[in-house]
């Protein structure tokens, strides 16, 4: 078995291949030198409860039980959490209403949720603000991203796995079978993150997508400037599937403002002058370009809101409408970015909301793993195991 990728989820898969069948043998490429270099390791930490997302997708199957099997990750790894809670805070009548989707969301998905009058919220949080009411989720938390995938390389290693670093990936296909160049494997799952709608295509597949990136840029400050408890979010915007920046803590002691959702030209550009292509470019205006004419959501609506929080003052002076006391503080400083890769429908112009599984001949291929694509990842990587690799070979 040859798995493309060592990010969380295909760590994930890798450990429930072993565990159902000890006897394969199973190496994890890599075209980085180290694992969860990308999503895996640039994402704020957060355990989502799952309460955000429509109780027949498989964000909703899987983020809650995910929440949970971290959570025991974490202690037998002595890695901390920070069982902190989310409040999250309408700023108007219309984003109270939305309040209510969220709760019966939540309900059904079976999470653990609450919905308070504003006089409730100085017991959670003292330092936010509400306009009549809020939601409460005491299963949400913050752990460490980069330490969570050290634990799930041990585990996985543990099992007989094994990983390959620097290790660029070419697939192709002839006679009915997939194959990687430089390597021989009887399956191939394809994990590659934001690249793997490009791996996926290269066989004829995931015709129907293009990849926008969207740039998460954040901010911190000392903790004992911003004495916060909780974390705090707004109500997501109603069309785009963002949360909108938000406040989370960090378990340095750190309050972190952000992210921005912030068209970018590259998949892994980190920096203005590194990490785009011309392909990623390409991949860009074709998705772009279905945003505009898709009815779904609002390109135009998306860059209005989001480009003018490249500036830090914009960035904050969001922030304090959840936060007052925000708006006070001088001494942001950056945080590393991170880019949620995001898959596009062609056809509709849709921001497609849920991962994306497929199998194609003697391969399987992961798609739109994005938030939360962290939590969910352990219970997710069993289910793709079971339900599209083990029953193919």
């Amino acid at each position: 078995m040859l798995i493309i990728g060592a990010g969380i989820v295909g760590l994930s898969v890798g450990i429930a291949l072993l565990q159902a069948r000890p006897s394969l043998k199973i190496l994890i490429i890599d075209k980085e030198s180290g694992p969860g270099q990308h999503a895996s390791g640039r994402n704020s930490g957060v355990l989502h409860a799952g309460f955000y997302y429509s109780p027949d997708s498989l964000k909703a199957k899987f983020c809650r039980e995910g929440n949970a099997e971290l959570r025991r990750l974490c202690i037998e790894n002595d890695i901390p959490v920070l069982e902190c809670g989310k409040v999250v805070v309408s700023r108007n009548t219309e984003e109270d209403t939305r309040l209510d989707l969220l709760y019966s969301c939540g309900i059904t998905n079976g999470v653990e949720l609450e919905i308070h009058d504003a006089k409730n919220l100085e017991r959670h949080e003292p330092l936010a603000r509400t306009h009549f009411r809020y939601l409460w989720s005491p299963k949400t938390a913050i752990s460490d991203p980069r330490a969570v995938t050290s634990a799930m390389v041990k585990r996985f290693e543990g099992l007989s796995g094994r990983i390959s670093y620097g290790s660029k990936v070419e697939l192709s296909e002839s006679s009915g079978e997939v194959s990687v160049k430089g390597f021989e494997a009887r399956h191939v799952i394809n994990s590659a993150g934001a690249q793997s709608d490009r791996l996926a295509r290269s066989l004829g597949m995931a015709k129907e997508y293009a990849m926008v990136p969207f740039m998460g840029i954040y901010r911190s400050v000392d903790s004992n400037k911003l004495p916060l408890k909780r974390l705090v979010y707004p109500v997501p915007h109603a069309i785009n599937p963002f949360l909108g920046v938000h406040f989370t803590l960090t378990l340095d002691e750190k309050v972190k403002i952000g992210p921005t959702a912030i068209p970018i030209l590259g998949r892994e550009q980190y920096s203005r002058a590194a990490g785009w292509s011309l392909p990623d470019i390409s991949q860009g205006l074709i998705a772009a370009t279905a945003l505009v004419r898709g009815k779904a959501h609002s390109l135009g609506e998306i860059l209005k809101s989001e480009l003018p929080k490249l500036r830090e003052s914009s960035l904050i002076r969001e922030s304090a409408t959840l936060v007052p006391d925000a708006g006070q503080i001088k001494a942001w400083t950056k945080r590393p970015p991170g880019i949620r890769s995001q898959l596009v429908n062609i056809k509709s112009g849709k921001l497609e909301q849920d991962f994306i599984v497929q199998n194609f001949q003697n391969s399987t291929h992961i798609l739109n793993a994005v938030s939360p694509g962290w939590t969910s990842a352990i219970p997710f990587g069993r289910w793709v195991a079971n339900e599209y690799v083990l029953n193919q070979i």
